[in-house]
């Protein structure tokens, strides 16, 4: 590690902490050039795999864009944002958890269809509407038939 004062490579770490959460590793190092102490910070990085789009380009995950996605479909429902957030966490979590270095956009609509299966079965079937590309009533009328069937077998 670089002293950030002279840049001399040689720094002695002096104390080191975990962070409460235990997801931080806090280190006091000094200079063993110019004396001077300071402290860093090693942490996890952890990196999303790539969407794989239908045309076949590819482009990093956005966080940003899943949000909007399931907010689009709970527009003006009864959820809570901490519910939001653990659904996207739970998402991401699959996402990384798959070790795959890319990823099918339609592998992470059908986790957010799951997620939304739990959380709000209309937000469900307006997300289904447009990422199944409904053509008729009947498609419709299907994917109600699955949410009330749903309902029924788990006693909702």
């Amino acid at each position: 590690m670089k002293c950030p004062y002279c840049q001399h490579d040689d720094t002695q770490v002096l104390d080191t902490r975990a962070s409460d959460e235990g997801d931080t590793i806090r280190r006091r190092r000094r200079c063993n050039k110019c004396e001077k102490r300071f402290t860093t910070y090693e942490r996890i990085e952890l990196a999303m795999p790539s969407v794989v789009k239908k045309n076949g380009s590819r482009s990093e995950y956005e966080p940003a864009k899943l949000r909007a996605s399931l907010m689009l479909a709970l527009r003006k429902r009864p959820v809570s944002a901490d519910a939001v957030d653990a659904a996207i966490h739970r998402i991401e979590e699959k996402l990384l958890s798959s070790g795959e270095r890319e990823v099918l956009s339609g592998q992470i609509g059908e986790l957010v269809m799951r997620e939304l299966k739990r959380l709000d079965k209309i937000a469900y079937i307006r997300f289904a509407s447009v990422y199944k590309s409904f053509e008729d009533l009947a498609e419709f009328q299907d994917a109600i038939a699955e949410v009330g069937h749903d309902r029924k077998s788990t006693g909702r």
